[in-house]
């Protein structure tokens, strides 16, 4: 055995022995929450895991999400060792067999050396899955593989979730990774507009126990309000709920904007000093007065008015949207308009508004100039669709596979994730993934897509590596660090070591030492930040401090890298009281770093260091609105949405029993007014249809969506032919993504309408 990260041709002798019975604090990985856990391990497995109540940020607040670590490390259609497919059965069902490391990684030079010889390095294309988000390894090792692979054919679960926070952050602040949090915690007025934090434990917006927080905001005497189509767990709790058409928030923000202006109640306060273009915000909100804007969104005009002057009155308000913001026609522009709000309304960068987290491996920048945020410098081939953040629009994947000519993707890396189920056109998208002449996949499961690889590399489970939130502290409500270091030792490579060996082999390199590559990235951050002007270690001498790094893994001595030149890092001795991984190790239960504080104009990353409304397309997309917004009101079709649940957040955990036990929940949601006018009984079958596809899916009438409204959850539809999902497979339900149009979607962030999709019902 060996602790995760360490290379097995450099494995030594084991660390000091493990004792069987123990109590270790973790912290979870399965979702945004960042929840501490308690576990207790008895004769060397896990006997229960709850809540950790002296965890600095969650205080012992737990989901049923979070107890089943120990059901996941158990589950026995979990990979174990890298599989590599030798061809089909009769009925057409792939065949693998388990290989070592070395055999399966050979396998993989082999394919891509094949395809690039035969067709070049445009031919090779990445797809990243929402998991990778949770993996430390990924968060420290992504970079390298993908400047190795040099391709620009990258795709991920982004344009399919939050690409447009990302693109309205870029435009507005100059960096698309910095992204306004509600300070919740000390907020007077909460508005929730396509969330449900309830059941999704919150999103983008980094908040262990939401729904105590929800709570706590009215028992302090302050308000939430929740926009919503349906009446959902979080609508059902907060103060005020409110109805609204899918896909027409950008609509009701506008005309909030427009009343803000129109009655004078516009008051920026300190951002003001470095806020340019209100002088044309007036004009440009103009036609979406809330008379107007009531016909399009179905909330009434007096609303629309009361909405707009609580939010001005409140001593502070965040507004605060996601997925159901997001994924639609005008996902950026809604976004935008969020973020508008809190500016005229003096709640941007302020304690209670909206605010930017300071996160522990946040990198020190100069005092320069920026640059200018931009978009499309490449395009998808076949639909020229622009590239945003890096990134084509997940869509265009299945074209980009399947339509011939030149840069035709002929092999794709998948990491973490199963675009089949999750991603548009997914009858075509499986399609597409059957054609290739080779693929790779990182992943725990034989699922929908991995079923279609050469070769499947499985990282150990959750339990099994190193854990810290690089990327959900940089969307925290409050400042904290916490390092969860491994509780089970395996001989399988966590993504750290995996990551790195394939970059070696994608950039012609015959090393087969993963430690290689790590060395090289502590090197480069170390390298970077001595001769960054204002670092904490600008000058020093670079061996000396990487002869000071710390950890076991290669993930966990970059990660100490990053910290311990972070903002609030020990400087390698220069800051005695800082953080490194070290201090992190003996802290288990977290460190507190404070409440957020403002960070602007400081942290912009703006060419002058000020904020211009109209850096993006957001004029064009108000008066492509105003266009659109005619032809929704002409528009009585149904319209379908998705929706979340507490026992799940990612397609593989439908293979966990005690997260699927209980009443099936791949439903069709159809109001009663609109089933008795369909003839749809509950209990009974409806056939729906899209302009791409069709389902028949079980009904399930209730008043908690509004009529005109049905709604379906993502990421079912298991049980195809080669998956080795045992559970999953018997609880398969439908796969919602059939009737996503890929060619429906948001054009300034490439994001894929998942909600406000025109369907057709009727009973099957």
């Amino acid at each position: 055995m060996r602790r995760n990260g360490t290379s097995p041709a450099t494995m030594g002798s084991m660390s000091d022995a493990v004792p069987p019975d123990r109590i270790v604090f973790r912290t979870c990985p399965l979702c945004e929450a960042t929840c501490g856990l308690q576990i207790e391990i008895e004769d060397g497995a896990v006997k229960r895991i709850r809540g950790d109540q002296d965890d600095v940020f969650s205080k012992g607040f737990i989901c049923p999400k979070g107890s089943t670590l120990k059901q996941l490390y158990e589950d026995p259609d979990r990979l174990r060792k890298p599989v590599v497919r030798r061809g089909f059965n009769a009925a057409g069902a792939p065949i693998f067999d388990e290989v070592e490391w070395d055999e399966a990684f050979a396998v993989v030079a082999e394919k891509l050396a094949a395809v690039r010889e035969a067709h070049g390095n445009e031919a090779v294309g990445v797809y990243l899955g929402n998991p990778n988000a949770h993996n430390l390894g990924w968060n420290t090792h992504s970079r390298i593989f993908l400047k190795s692979i040099g391709s620009r054919s990258m795709f991920s679960a982004s344009t399919v979730d939050q690409m447009p926070r990302h693109v309205a952050s870029g435009y507005l602040y100059g960096n698309g990774l910095r992204m306004p949090v509600p300070d919740m915690d000390r907020t007077d007025l909460l508005v929730l507009l396509g969330t449900n934090p309830f059941v999704s434990n919150g999103s983008i917006c980094t908040a262990p126990g939401y729904p105590d927080r929800i709570e706590a905001v009215s028992a302090r005497g302050g308000r939430v309000i929740v926009i919503d189509p349906a009446r959902t767990r979080t609508a059902e709790a907060a103060d005020q709920h409110i109805r609204i058409r899918p896909g027409t928030d950008a609509v009701l923000l506008a005309a909030l904007a427009h009343h803000l202006i129109a009655t004078d109640q516009v008051s920026m306060g300190r951002v003001a000093a470095f806020v340019d273009g209100f002088d044309q915000l007036h004009a440009a909100v103009e036609p979406f007065s809330p008379d107007a804007a009531a016909t399009i969104t179905g909330i009434d005009a007096n609303t629309i008015r009361a909405l707009a002057d609580e939010i001005a009155a409140a001593a502070t308000a965040a507004v605060h949207g996601r997925i159901g913001t997001t994924t639609v026609e005008f996902g950026t522009l809604t976004t935008w308009l969020i973020d508008v709000i809190a500016i005229l309304t003096g709640n941007l960068d302020e304690p209670g508004g909206s605010m930017f987290p300071h996160s522990a491996v946040e990198r020190v920048r100069p005092n320069r100039k920026g640059r200018p945020y931009r978009v499309g410098r490449w395009s998808s081939r076949v639909n020229g669709n622009p590239e945003v953040q890096g990134e084509l629009p997940v869509g265009d994947l299945p074209d980009e596979i399947l339509e011939p000519g030149d840069g035709q993707l002929k092999m794709m890396f998948t990491v973490a994730g199963n675009p089949v189920l999750s991603c548009p056109d997914g009858d075509r998208m499986d399609e597409a993934f059957a054609s290739l002449e080779a693929m790779v996949s990182v992943d725990i499961y034989l699922n929908e897509t991995t079923r279609h690889a050469d070769v499947i590399l499985p990282p150990g489970s959750p339990l099994e590596k190193d854990h810290f939130d690089i990327g959900f502290y940089n969307l925290s409500i409050r400042n904290v660090a916490n390092f969860s270091p491994v509780v089970f030792e395996t001989d399988q490579p966590g993504e750290d070591d995996i990551i790195a060996r394939l970059s070696m082999i994608v950039a012609g390199m015959g090393e087969s030492d993963p430690n290689v590559v790590h060395d090289q990235l502590v090197r480069q951050i170390l390298g970077n930040d001595v001769r960054a002007e204002g670092s904490p270690v600008e000058g020093r001498n670079e061996d000396q401090l990487a002869a000071m790094i710390t950890g076991e893994s290669g993930a966990e001595r970059v990660l100490d890298a990053l910290i311990r030149t972070g903002p609030y890092g020990d400087g390698f001795g220069a800051n005695p009281d800082g953080l490194s991984v070290e201090k992190l190790r003996t802290n288990p239960h977290g460190i507190d770093l404070g409440p957020l504080g403002p960070r602007l104009p400081a942290a912009l990353d703006t060419e002058e260091k000020r904020i211009d409304l109209w850096a993006g397309p957001f004029l064009d997309e108000l008066a492509r609105l105003e266009a659109r917004a005619v032809e929704w009101a002409a528009d009585d079709r149904l319209r379908l949405i998705g929706r979340r649940h507490l026992r799940s957040n990612n397609s593989w955990m439908h293979n966990v029993n005690v997260l699927v036990k209980g009443k099936p929940r791949c439903t069709l949601q159809v109001n009663p007014a609109d089933a008795t006018g369909l003839g749809l009984i509950d209990g009974g079958r409806a056939a729906i249809r899209s302009r791409v596809g069709e389902l028949t899916v079980d009904v399930e009438v209730t008043d908690v969506m509004m009529p005109g409204v049905v709604s379906l959850p993502h990421g079912w539809g298991h049980g195809r032919s080669g998956a080795r999902m045992t559970v999953a497979a018997a609880n398969a339900g439908v796969n919602s993504n059939v009737l996503t149009d890929p060619v429906a979607l948001d054009p300034v962030s490439g994001t894929s309408v998942l909600n406000g999709i025109p369907v057709e019902v009727a009973p099957a």
